[in-house]
């Protein structure tokens, strides 16, 4: 299946604008095959953000808007703690713990993630502020995506630098904002606008050459798009979003509602930057082959932004998931790459040392290739003399070569179970999956949101 082979047309007509699919979209109007892409990703996020909930970047950030977002009247709960923070906090909170972990779901063309917003986005208008069925929460959880999509491949096209996800995925926390508030067309058009406005077009691979908190720029998108619908509620205006109206985007958003990228999400096997994923799979490929034997040296063929992934030795977790030597070195030691691994593993000297004899070479035409397609090559040279070598290889997760259902519920109970127990995992899970048949969300967003008992 092509990247744009998915799409499936839901009523007969002209698609509409996205002002009224943002407010006329309905969970039945979604084709089937994306109805399923939403629900494996919502299972997918909230296992992230169980995972990502023990880190250190998640645990500033909750204490952070704990102490310095009051709730007001109305506000919202951090995942996986229970304490209630303005509507704000807790989007940015929440993006933060996923975004912590970087094992959530992305877009090839749109260079990021979507979601690590709009789950946030969502359930911080969907507690107190805007109850509603599960229905209408998997409806405002696709069109979320599909307006911050659109609005990252746009940003891309219209601008040469590489802007982190926070910079266009905040248009989709608006558009759910905006839905959520039942703001109208003007107020609505405001809300996106100033969400564009405010939204951090941060220098990515600053990230990626120095790897920080910062991340995808995750926490400032979630805060700026559900600012942006709650001060449009208010009367707030903002400039147009060009991400939307202009030229940069023509075809980009005249198959809204035909052409649906939710099915064009990726889902990682494992939590790094999706960038070093190809090597992972080629050491995963020759892992059997080599075992037990010495290892002089391996050689990653990939193209030039993985290529800038370099840290042999990681001192935090975020150096950890965005290092290429790294986690390869731990496929080929341990035969896996899971959150341990880049959590508290980081001082394994088996791994490290591996990590030490990757040498990292940059391909051209994989390089042309990017971003429509991530590859690599591995190439393992041995004490012996001998050479094996794997050919160009993707990362399994992609729209062509997706995760199973029962590859995903085990991550997800992988990621759980050290936070919430594994019965409680599996309940929650059973609860995502059938959220669209329940007549209120409230008991899931309850249930994840409860402190763990893995939490201390």
């Amino acid at each position: 299946m092509a990247l744009l082979d998915n799409a499936e047309v839901a009523d007969e007509g002209a698609p509409p604008d996205a002002l009224e699919f943002i407010h006329d979209l309905r969970w039945d109007d979604i084709p089937a095959n994306v109805r399923h892409h939403a629900q494996r990703s919502l299972l997918d996020l909230i296992g992230v953000a169980g995972g990502g909930r023990k880190t250190v970047n998640a645990r500033i950030v909750c204490d952070f808007v704990s102490a310095h977002c009051g709730p007001g009247d109305k506000g919202a709960r951090l995942l996986f703690d229970g304490r209630r923070v303005s509507v704000p906090g807790a989007a940015m909170a929440n993006a933060a713990m996923i975004d912590a972990l970087d094992a959530h779901d992305g877009h090839r063309l749109a260079k990021g993630h979507a979601g690590a917003v709009i789950l946030p986005s969502l359930l911080a208008f969907s507690t107190e502020l805007a109850p509603c069925s599960g229905a209408e929460f998997m409806a405002r959880f696709v069109l979320g995506y599909e307006i911050a999509i659109r609005a990252g491949i746009t940003l891309h096209a219209s601008v040469d630098e590489y802007h982190s996800s926070g910079a266009w995925n905040a248009l989709g926390a608006a558009a759910i904002g905006a839905r959520a508030l039942g703001l109208d067309s003007d107020q609505t058009a405001h809300a996106l606008g100033t969400a564009e406005y405010y939204g951090p077009r941060s220098p990515m691979m600053r990230c990626i050459d120095f790897p920080t908190m910062v991340k995808d720029g995750a926490t400032s998108g979630a805060h700026a798009g559900v600012t942006a619908a709650l001060l449009a509620d208010s009367g707030f205006t903002g400039a147009p979003a060009s991400l939307i109206d202009d030229q940069p985007g023509a075809g980009i958003w005249s198959d809204l509602g035909v052409t649906w990228r939710m099915a064009e999400q990726y889902l990682k096997p494992w939590p790094v930057c999706r960038w070093v994923q190809p090597a992972i799979a080629a050491a995963a490929r020759i892992r059997d082959e080599i075992a037990g034997r010495k290892i002089d040296r391996l050689v990653v063929e990939t193209f030039y932004e993985a290529a800038r992934l370099t840290t042999t030795h990681p001192e935090t977790s975020e150096l950890a998931q965005y290092s290429l030597p790294f986690p390869v070195a731990a496929m080929l030691v341990h035969g896996k790459v899971d959150a341990q691994t880049v959590t508290t593993g980081l001082l394994d000297k088996a791994v490290t040392g591996l990590a030490e004899r990757v040498e990292i070479e940059i391909s051209p035409s994989l390089s042309a290739a990017f971003p429509g397609r991530r590859s690599a090559r591995l190439v393992a040279v041995l004490y012996s003399g001998e050479v094996i070598e794997t050919p160009v290889v993707e990362a399994p997760g992609e729209p062509e070569t997706p995760l199973s259902d029962t590859d995903l519920v085990n991550k997800f109970i992988d990621l759980m179970t050290p936070l919430t127990g594994q019965l409680k995992a599996v309940s929650i899970a059973e609860m995502a999956a059938t959220l669209e048949e329940r007549e209120s969300v409230g008991p899931l967003i309850e249930a994840i949101c409860e402190f763990p008992e893995g939490l201390s």
